[in-house]
């Protein structure tokens, strides 16, 4: 529970884009999580700045969010501020040809801009779900291609909102699946692309080709967080999972996918506890099957983190 000093705080610095003991469940994609404390949606720098201030004096707690991808929020009341990023939707071409994005452009934004004015560099993420924030802060990517090869700057606010600044490709840490080397709590807000000028009818294409491609591979039409693990050197943790007997394998309301085996899906009802058991489930198996030990890619938001 917050102090009354912050809800007030929280109030006055967001008006209405702050809401009280919010369920996560509604702002994941894997549907599932319980109540935060606070649930902030700001709209500007200054809104971020300030609040990150705010939870700094009071020492409470914050996370920051996107589209709630790669996201696993536990079923537990979770005590803190989340920052939802979203309503931060700038998307610009750069007079020197690179593409700028604010952290809650989401997938399919960027991909319409691309396509509208023959940007070609972004393709291979057309499909990848969730917003730039979660683009940088995860290094998303298929295999060949991640942000990294295609970042060029990120904006950061520091955790305690005393500082707004500008990090070069070069001093950035990215890993497979990961940025290391910002501190906890900073917020990314925003960042540039290298792109360049196409025509039009060959970024739709090979768009068109990609997504085409995910429609038949990836479970899109029920609620997952897209890949539950990071694919071993050398392997598929999907090909793995699957081939260890649990493709198809339910835990109450969750599911292994019967479409790619390193998906989990909320088939209906499913908690987080279900999801958990499942992660679990498949490590042991794989580890029994080959000796192979799965790393979960999906971040988990409560119990401690």
């Amino acid at each position: 529970m917050i102090p009354r000093a912050v809800h007030e705080g929280l109030e006055e610095i967001l008006g209405e884009q702050v809401q009280f003991e919010y369920p996560l469940a509604r702002c994941t994609s894997l549907r599932v999580g319980g109540p935060i404390d606070a649930f902030a949606m700001p709209t500007s720098r200054d809104q971020i700045v300030r609040t990150l201030a705010l939870c700094s004096r009071y020492e409470i707690a914050h996370y920051v969010i996107g589209a709630g991808f790669n996201l696993l929020a536990l079923d537990e009341p979770l005590d803190g501020v989340v920052l939802q990023l979203g309503k931060l939707r700038l998307l610009e071409k750069l007079p020197d040809g690179s593409l700028r994005a604010e952290a809650g452009v989401s997938h399919s934004q960027i991909t319409r801009f691309c396509v509208e004015h023959g940007l070609t560099g972004l393709e291979f993420a057309c499909g990848i779900p969730g917003t730039v924030g979660g683009w940088i802060a995860m290094n998303a990517g298929v295999p060949g291609r991640e942000v990294q090869d295609v970042v060029r700057e990120i904006e950061v606010i520091s955790p305690t909102g005393d500082e707004v600044k500008f990090i070069d490709r070069e001093q950035l840490l990215f890993e497979y699946r990961a940025l290391r080397g910002l501190a906890p709590g900073a917020v990314i807000v925003s960042a540039r692309f290298e792109v360049s000028l196409s025509e039009r009818t060959k970024v739709r294409a090979e768009v068109d080709r990609l997504l085409a491609r995910r429609s038949v591979t990836q479970p899109l039409n029920v609620p997952s967080c897209g890949s539950v693990f990071k694919n071993p050197p050398g392997d598929f943790a999907g090909r793995l999972i699957e081939a260890a007997g649990l493709k198809g394998h339910r835990r109450g309301g969750a599911e292994i996918s019967r479409v790619h085996a390193n998906f989990i899906a909320n088939i209906g009802g499913a908690s987080a506890a279900d999801i958990l058991g499942l992660i679990q489930e498949a490590r042991d198996a794989v580890r029994q099957y080959d000796g192979t030990v799965l790393v979960p890619e999906v971040r988990t938001l409560g119990g401690g983190t």
